[in-house]
């Protein structure tokens, strides 16, 4: 696992940053015979002071819209219909491209 990040803050208003994370290959199974995919996201962060108490932010996470998946496991199991377990990988993937923006007022 490794993350890098740039950022640039004290532009005037205005700030970014950007960020790499990189998840290497992992064994699923004991035996190392079966292993994750590795995957490389990256994510934006633009920052606008409005006024000295008032910030906006936009966030964009999976700026390049990779396919990844955040997790993998591998363990048997049976749909229905299915005469016998099969054994293989199951995924949760990675969000899309995902925007957010934040409007942040100090008191």
């Amino acid at each position: 696992m490794a993350s890098i990040a740039v950022t640039a803050r004290d532009l005037g208003p205005w700030s970014a940053s950007i960020q790499w994370r990189y998840l290497g290959s992992g064994a699923l199974i004991e035996d190392n015979s079966v292993r994750s995919k590795s995957s490389l996201t990256t994510n934006l962060r633009v920052s606008r002071k409005l006024t000295p108490k008032t910030e906006l932010t936009l966030d964009v996470f999976n700026l390049f819209n990779r396919k990844v998946n955040d997790i993998e496991y591998f363990y048997e199991s049976q749909l229905p219909g299915e005469t016998a377990p099969v054994a293989d990988k199951h995924v949760h993937p990675g969000e899309p491209r995902t925007l957010r923006l934040t409007l942040r007022v100090a008191f």
